[in-house]
């Protein structure tokens, strides 16, 4: 890389570099921030820090499927099983999976501690 140094009062002030320097030195960066953002996602993970999303949740729900009763599927359990753990009627539960009610906070933070995913997992 040729740069050319411009001067103020005796010290330098601006490297000017060609072009296609400039964009080389640019992808190069980029790269190295995106390999920074993957290793702190994999010492996240590692550590037990990330949450990850199965494929298969993922692409039901991107199908417009309620992530809640995706994940109640995921961990096996049945909507009377999920409605006593948290606290909650059977039918409450399937009105909020079924989008017919929302839920308290209250009631969205137990369902989710029992389904051991964060809270914004179930709500978007």
């Amino acid at each position: 890389m040729k740069a050319q140094i411009i001067e103020k009062n005796g010290k330098p002030e601006y490297a000017v570099i060609p072009y296609a320097d400039y964009l080389r030195m640019l992808a190069f960066m980029e790269d190295k921030a995106d390999a920074r953002v993957v290793a702190e996602f994999y010492d996240s993970y590692a550590a037990g820090l990330e949450p990850l999303v199965p494929a298969e949740i993922l692409r039901r729900e991107l199908e417009g499927e309620s992530p809640m009763k995706l994940w109640r599927e995921h961990r096996g359990l049945t909507q009377q099983a999920l409605a006593d753990q948290s606290g909650i009627s059977k039918p409450y539960l399937s009105q909020i999976e079924s989008g017919k009610r929302q839920g308290t906070v209250e009631t969205l933070a137990a369902i989710a501690r029992v389904l051991d995913v964060p809270l914004e997992f179930l709500t978007g």
